[in-house]
């Protein structure tokens, strides 16, 4: 590696974390090339000359948020109280999933905030990185898994919408709770929401599943 691109890669990295400080203090609304420059001692100008655009190295960090998410959940313990077992461990996993879901955006909310607020210009699916796609994607696999051991039946594309729109129904639950112009709810009641929320959309699940073929 020449110096220069030691150089280039030292500032990427100076960049990308002063960014991450900037959004976990202030949120992504709050994000200006002028104190990311700052902070990372370069010119304005040296900032793209490392990253295309301020979009690129926003997607660079919440790439890392969603990674952290995947850290968070594996440190996570079982948040689900004794008196509240489903019975059925597929069941409990999307429980804890939805659980820990709340616990992270709670613990870590301009990080978490920007990964739904951050917009592009350029709308087209070419403008979204694929390595982030990929990342977004093993969100939803996180869900995808269990609700397959729930119905095996169900084909790919099927488990796939439904992974989306039960991550979509618990997003929505917590967005809402935590909105402070809205309703900003504890967290001990989100947690108690998305419960209820994820064991209703598991039962109905589980109704529809077709009855085993006599023998």
């Amino acid at each position: 590696m020449t110096g220069v691109e030691e150089r280039r890669q030292k500032l990427r990295k100076a960049l990308i974390a002063a960014a991450e400080r900037a959004i976990s203090r202030r949120g992504l609304t709050h994000l200006r090339a002028r104190d990311l420059a700052k902070e990372a001692k370069c010119a304005v100008g040296a900032i793209y000359n490392v990253f295309p655009d301020l979009d690129a190295l926003i997607f660079e960090v919440n790439g890392r948020t969603l990674a952290r998410f995947e850290q968070f959940l594996e440190k996570a313990k079982d948040p689900i109280p004794r008196g509240r077992r489903a019975g059925n461990p597929a069941v409990e996993q999307l429980i804890h999933l939805a659980v820990t879901y709340v616990d992270f955006a709670v613990k870590n909310h301009m990080r978490w905030r920007a990964l739904f607020d951050h917009r592009v210009e350029d709308e087209g699916a070419e403008a979204i990185p694929d390595w982030y796609v990929a990342e977004q994607a093993r969100m939803f696999d996180l869900v995808e898994k269990p609700l397959r051991d729930l119905r095996p039946d169900m084909k790919d594309e099927a488990l796939n919408r439904f992974a989306k729109t039960m991550f979509s129904a618990v997003h929505g639950v917590v967005s809402l709770g935590l909105d402070t112009k809205l309703m900003a709810l504890p967290a001990n009641v989100l947690r108690d929401q998305v419960m209820m929320l994820v064991g209703a959309l598991a039962d109905g699940l589980l109704a529809g599943r077709p009855a085993p073929r006599p023998r």
